[in-house]
């Protein structure tokens, strides 16, 4: 392994734990709930003004449909530890067995690296910012979850600790997981506060 890749990882390593300390120590634990509701665009007006077909039933008969569970994709409005704290995120896409970026790096043995890039909108009244490193993990089928990995692959550039987005302004980034070889993910989490919200989101991969 570089010196420079060793060097790297060690300093992602120490920001990330500084901020993982900070913010533990102001962390709420009550109230927890995962989100898995994406938001809705709005349907487009129908045409000339016409009004939608009459089904004829009433309006309060029948259940309403449950909304569909978030996926890959889809961007899930996230509420931090304080109200002017707010995130619309979105899980953009999953690369499987994604490239080291450096070619002194790889995996460990029996393992693979998944890179997953996410879109993060500042909407509160400040600044994201943030650890999103320690915000993420991704859950396999037998309900096993992995953390992050501090590792740059060819999938794409990976955040930055801290990253910092102004309010009404986006930021993209990729984060990186190890996972056995023969795991199969199903899910995929995050939090904003580098994951100790109470609030967590979270989508279905595939």
């Amino acid at each position: 392994m570089s010196f420079t890749a060793v060097a790297r990882r060690r300093s992602a390593a120490l920001l990330l734990g500084a901020a993982l300390v900070t913010l533990s120590a102001t962390a709420c634990t009550s109230g927890a709930s995962v989100s898995t509701t994406p938001q809705q665009t709005a349907a487009a007006p129908a045409a000339d003004g016409a009004k939608p077909a009459d089904s004829g039933k009433p309006a309060d008969q029948g259940a309403a449909k449950a909304p569909a569970a978030a996926k890959v994709g889809d961007t899930i409005a996230l509420k931090g530890m304080e109200k002017s704290n707010t995130a619309d995120v979105t899980a953009v896409k999953v690369v499987d067995n994604a490239e080291s970026g450096d070619e002194y790096l790889k995996p460990a043995d029996g393992k693979r690296w998944v890179a997953v890039q996410f879109q993060i909108k500042a909407t509160g009244t400040k600044a994201y910012s943030d650890a999103p490193l320690g915000a993420a993990k991704v859950v396999d089928t037998q309900g096993q979850s992995y953390g992050p990995s501090f590792t740059d692959t060819t999938a794409g550039p990976s955040f930055q600790t801290p990253t910092n987005i102004a309010p009404g302004e986006t930021g993209k980034g990729f984060i990186t997981f190890e996972v056995p070889k023969d795991a199969k993910l199903d899910k995929i989490q995050f939090g904003l506060d580098a994951g100790f919200a109470d609030q967590t989101g979270q989508w279905k991969i595939g």
